[in-house]
Parts: C-alpha cells; sequence; structure tokens
C-alpha cells in the first residue's frame, strides 16, 4: 500500500486554526477524561464524558475529540457552569491516506521517489488531478498515473484538509461569562456499541444439578476506544421508534411461568441495570466478555416432553423434545432474573470431559420463573398421535378423542410429558375422560405425564369438550 507523509506539527496546527476561524479555541485537557457508558442491548448506548475546559471569556469553540465514531449529534448536550451553547458540529469525515489524498483534488503535492540502487531522492512538484481507483496527477507538461509498484515513493502534503479530522470530533461553540478552567460534562447516545447475554449451563443428570454462569459479551463497533469507563449494562426493551413490538413474543416457548420474585439489581424505570465492576476499556472494533452471573449446584433436571399443536393425526412417529428443565428462583440456588440471550449447555461423558448438547434462546426472564430449555430431540423415544374421533354436539360443542403412542426405546424407564395446545380464545375446555390424569398449568394447554417402561410402550388417550362462545 502507498504511503503518504504528512507535514505534522505545521498541518495540525493548521487544522486546529481553521475549526473556529472567527472565534477563539477553548483548551480541553485530556488526561482528565471521565467516562461512564451505559450500553442497551439494541446497538445503544448513552456516554457521559466529563473533562476541564480552559474557557476563554466570551465567545470560543470547545473542541471534543474521540467522541464516538457513530453519535447521534442531535442527543448530545454540553453543560458547564456560566456559558450558554451557540452551536455545536460534528466533524465525522476522518483522516486517512485515502480521504487526505482525495481532498486535495486540485491541490499540488510534492511527490519524493527514491532510487533503490543509489538511494538518491528525486522530488516534484505534481497538481492531482483525480483521484479515482487510482491517483492521477500533472507534473509539469506530463500526466501521471501514481503506481503501486512498490518502488519507495512518498507524497508531501502542504496541509491537512480543514474538514478532515484525526478522530472523531465534536465542536461547541459556547459563550462563557468568565475565563478559568472549570469541569464540562458532554452526555449524548452512539449507535455502535451493544451487549448481549451469553450464558453456560453445565448440567449434572445423575444429580439433578447445574452450574450455571452467565457473561455480558460487550461489542464496540465504533472507531473509538473508551479507556478506563465507569460502564453499566441495561437489561429491559427501551422504547425505541419503529420498534417490532412482537421482539419480546417467546417464540420457543421455553418459558412455563412467569416469575413472582425481586431481582437484587438496582431498577431504572422498569429496567434492570447490571454495573460492571471498576473500569473497564473497550477498544474500537472489540468484543469482550464479563461474568456477571456465577451459580454452582442450582436444581436442574431432564425432561421428554411432546407438543401436541391441535388435534391432528401423524402418519409418521415423531421424536420427543430433550428439555432442560429449572428454576431461576431463589429457593432452586438461582434467584436471578435473565437478561435475553442464548444459553448453551453442557454435560460431562465418562471420561469427565465436557460435551456440549445443544442451545436455546430466552428472552428477558423474571427470577422465580420456570424454564424449559429445548436441547435437541430424543433420538430412541417417539410418540405416535391419532385422531380418534370427533363429535360434534351442536354448533358451538365438539368432543374430540386424541390417543397418543408412546414409544421408548431405551433401556432405562422415562416419563414423557403430553402438553396439548389448546386455542384458547373465548372457548371453554373440559376433559371427559382420560387413561391418565392431567393438570393445567394455564389456560392454553392441558399436561399429562406418562411412565414409560424401557423397550417398551405407553399409551394415553382422552376425549376433550370444546364450547364456544362466538
Amino acid at each position: 500500500m502507498r504511503k503518504y507523509l504528512l507535514l505534522s506539527v505545521c498541518a495540525l496546527g493548521a487544522m486546529t486554526a481553521n475549526i473556529a476561524p472567527h472565534h477563539a479555541l477553548a483548551q480541553v485537557v485530556q488526561n482528565d477524561q471521565n467516562l461512564s457508558l451505559t450500553i442497551y442491548g439494541d446497538n445503544r448506548a448513552l456516554v457521559e464524558d466529563i473533562r476541564t475546559v480552559n474557557f476563554k471569556k466570551g465567545r470560543s469553540t470547545v473542541s471534543l475529540p474521540n467522541v464516538s465514531s457513530q453519535i447521534n449529534a442531535p442527543s448530545a448536550t454540553f453543560v458547564a457552569d456560566g456559558i450558554e451553547i451557540v452551536e455545536q458540529n460534528f466533524d465525522f469525515d476522518l483522516l486517512t491516506p485515502n480521504k487526505l489524498m482525495q481532498k486535495s483534488v486540485g491541490e499540488y503535492v510534492q511527490i519524493i521517489r527514491t532510487n533503490p540502487g543509489t538511494g538518491v531522492e528525486t522530488r516534484e512538484r505534481a497538481k492531482v488531478l483525480a483521484v479515482n481507483g487510482g491517483v492521477v496527477v500533472q507534473i509539469g507538461r506530463r500526466i501521471e498515473v501514481l503506481r503501486d509498484d512498490n518502488l519507495p515513493t512518498r507524497v508531501i502534503f502542504d496541509k491537512i484538509p480543514d474538514n478532515l479530522r484525526a478522530e472523531p470530533t465534536l465542536s461547541v461553540m459556547v459563550d462563557s461569562q468568565a475565563a478559568g478552567s472549570r469541569s464540562a460534562s458532554l452526555t449524548y447516545l452512539t449507535g455502535g456499541l451493544s451487549w448481549r447475554a451469553d450464558y453456560v449451563l453445565l448440567f449434572d443428570e445423575n444429580a439433578k444439578k447445574m452450574d450455571f454462569q452467565g457473561w455480558a459479551t460487550l461489542t464496540n463497533n465504533t472507531n473509538t476506544t473508551f479507556s478506563n469507563a465507569k460502564t453499566s449494562l441495561i437489561a429491559g426493551h427501551v422504547g425505541k421508534q419503529n420498534r417490532n413490538r412482537y421482539n419480546n413474543y417467546n417464540n420457543n416457548r421455553n418459558i412455563r411461568s412467569g416469575g413472582n420474585q425481586a431481582n437484587p439489581h438496582e431498577r431504572i424505570g422498569d429496567n434492570y441495570l447490571y454495573p460492571l465492576p471498576g473500569t473497564t476499556t473497550i477498544a474500537s472494533q472489540q468484543t469482550k466478555q464479563v461474568s456477571f452471573i456465577d451459580v454452582q449446584n442450582a436444581k436442574a433436571e431432564k425432561s421428554y416432553e411432546y407438543v401436541a399443536r391441535g388435534y391432528q393425526s401423524n402418519k409418521d412417529p415423531q421424536n420427543v423434545d430433550v428439555r432442560i428443565v429449572f428454576s431461576n428462583s431463589r429457593e432452586a440456588g438461582l434467584g436471578e432474573a435473565l437478561p435475553k440471550g442464548t444459553i448453551r449447555v453442557y454435560a460431562k461423558d465418562k471420561q469427565g470431559r465436557s460435551q456440549f448438547i445443544g442451545e436455546d434462546t430466552i428472552t428477558h426472564v423474571a427470577a422465580g420463573s420456570e424454564l424449559a430449555l429445548k436441547i435437541g430431540e430424543a433420538f430412541d423415544v417417539t410418540v405416535k398421535s391419532t385422531q380418534m374421533a370427533t363429535n360434534i354436539i351442536s354448533k358451538r360443542r365438539t368432543d374430540t378423542t386424541m390417543k397418543y403412542e408412546i414409544k421408548n426405546a431405551k433401556t432405562e424407564p422415562v416419563k414423557v410429558t403430553i402438553r396439548q395446545q389448546l386455542w384458547g380464545w373465548r372457548t371453554e375446555y373440559d376433559i371427559r375422560a382420560e387413561s391418565h390424569d392431567s393438570r393445567t398449568p394455564d389456560a392454553y394447554s392441558r399436561v399429562w405425564t406418562i411412565d414409560v417402561p424401557a423397550e417398551g410402550t405407553s399409551t394415553l388417550e382422552f376425549t376433550i369438550r370444546e364450547t364456544r362462545s362466538y
């Protein structure tokens, strides 16, 4: 890649002087920058940036470099004692070799070539004509294309263009009542910063226990590094224009009951705030993980489950779901609200090595909830459903008889849960007959738990009556 040499001292001085040509420039003290980040899960963050500024009396321009490259400029507020804001500008056209050459079209530069054999340098003054897939210059009467031919070549520019910045910069014109140094606070929203929850669940089937760890995965897709920042994470749904109202729907149907236990973390509105310990540096284009949940020996167990949506006959037997069932309640050993994310499940083999056995995603889950994570399907436990009869009693009343044949090819007995999903809307359901006792966890399902012997078969039959009010 061709490298361009900049006139560093003079050029930087010229750039700084051109930020506000008609007003004095207030000095920003960089080494006392105090950053606080509140990161949301939807590619947004709130940045509070406190710096010391040496204000001049009257109007001056405060230059605040190293703000986020994805700053939401209309959201920015700049506050200091004894000042009024006149205007603010966000300069996001960053200084790069390519940008520098593009901004120099029509200007003159010096081209220095070094003879690789003798080391002798030759200098020529050239006018930049175009930068379109290559650099075209005019040297005297000849037109030349700068080629990337590995010959030692440098380009020297007289100055840095006024609208190019070495880093994203917010310029604020202020009117100060008095001169002097004092603290100033810049607060703004930015895109490009986000976090998600990732969980690791190590399951012990024999002990019916699990170790559960939650990681906050932070991602910085901006061109800005946030150094030594006090960082907090918001778990919840913060209002945003045009947000999809169905994002919260529990598509995986893995939350079986809502929680009713308070979370120990601080609440902001109806969202939870997770402050990270100490300070952290989130570099530009970096992903990093910070632990926020670490629990050992919480209660958990494996469940085989078949979910029937509607009454239908299946020609072929269906494999049952394999689920890890646990409560995130205090009594079960957890007691934590779980921000939405992916839970990856592992189990140890006979050699004691951890093996990945499946994963599931969750939405935000309140503490005290019952979860049933689907991690796969059983290879050797199947269910075949048959609609035995449909009896239309009246226009609004129907009896349906269903049969579920459950086969177990394992060498040990298993329990299989049959979950019959119901429509529920303006409809009453009544079990008229059943071969096994059912339970009613909610208005939209009936549940049976069937013991199936090793290398054996069990059958569930029931008749259910629907009475519609429409």
